[in-house]
């Protein structure tokens, strides 16, 4: 046995978006003023709930840590094209690749989690209003906001362990703009059904039943919904939901088509247009969506953005 000589050379070539130098160019602005207003717009949310403490209740501390979320998630795959744009050099180092991969599926199933858990507290929040401080308590909470951590942590790094024992001898182009495990499964010449199938069961579990979970969520506060007697409530109860529904059309809309559609009707571009979408346009948007429509948030980011003025004066 030569393993040295049987594995993949030291590096891969991350095609990106496109090979026209003038798209690129494009490409480069467009995501770089992408990437700068995701992070002031996350982090700003961020520094919002944490320094309002008429904020601190649950909601928006699920809030907080999506937002978090979404920044390492934009952090972890738009700064290395921008930087591949800009030096005209395509390559990643193998162990770079396993790196950005581990950090991509961590953050993409704390995304996916979170949304859910997210719908389980306004689940509680309109179906059970009184017992709401009593159901969602601090320690509660915490394990609704820990728990998802350390459980993308672990799937994360069963992912990487199962893409090390493949072995990659031929082409070493990768048809994307950051290292994903699809493209990769189809450049190695080993057997990758070990790793399929554990990509349809970890499909299974953060995509699919969190979708389920938030749909049964959906299904119940609407039903309550329907029960308020006055036009006024019915709409002052939805409104606290439309910002959250907004989410998880634009997240699992993208996600059930690139890892629950049969590979068949998968192409490259397509597979590159829905990670566009939740690796740069949902971690962007996330921010105008919950801010825009929430009389309270915006409040406090006037507070903060006026407090910075201040002290700056």
């Amino acid at each position: 046995m030569e393993p040295r000589n049987q594995t993949s050379a030291s590096e891969f070539i991350l095609l990106g978006l496109s090979e026209n130098p003038e798209q690129e160019t494009l490409l480069f602005a467009l995501f770089l003023c992408m990437y700068v207003v995701t992070v002031v717009g996350n982090l700003l949310i961020i520094l919002a709930i944490s320094s309002d403490s008429h904020l601190h209740t649950p909601m928006y501390f699920f809030l907080a840590n999506l937002s978090l979320v979404d920044f390492g998630l934009a952090t972890n795959t738009v700064p290395k094209m921008l930087v591949s744009i800009q030096i005209r050099s395509k390559s990643i180092s193998y162990p770079c690749c396993l790196t950005q991969m581990y950090f991509f599926h961590f953050f993409g199933i704390m995304d996916s989690v979170l949304i859910a858990v997210m719908a389980y507290d306004r689940f509680v929040a309109i179906c059970h209003p009184l017992h709401y401080t009593t159901i969602m308590n601090p320690r509660l909470c915490g394990l609704l906001a820990g728990g998802p951590w350390v459980f993308s942590c672990f799937i994360s790094l069963t992912h990487i362990l199962l893409m090390v024992r493949l072995v990659f001898c031929g082409n070493n182009k990768i048809p994307h703009y950051f290292c994903d495990l699809t493209p990769l499964l189809r450049l190695s010449c080993t057997d990758t059904s070990v790793n399929k199938i554990f990509v349809l069961i970890v499909a299974g579990m953060v995509i699919a039943t969190p979708f389920l979970c938030i749909l049964a969520s959906y299904a119940c506060i609407i039903v309550a919904i329907m029960k308020v007697p006055s036009a006024g409530g019915r709409k002052k109860a939805f409104s606290t939901c439309s910002s959250h529904l907004s989410v998880v059309a634009l997240f699992y809309g993208t996600t059930i088509g690139v890892y629950l559609c049969p590979s068949s009707v998968r192409t490259a571009v397509k597979e590159k247009a829905s990670a566009v979408m939740y690796t740069a346009v949902t971690p962007l948007l996330n921010p105008f969506i919950y801010s825009l429509r929430n009389r309270d948030l915006k409040g406090a980011l006037r507070k903060l953005v006026n407090r910075k003025i201040t002290s700056s004066s």
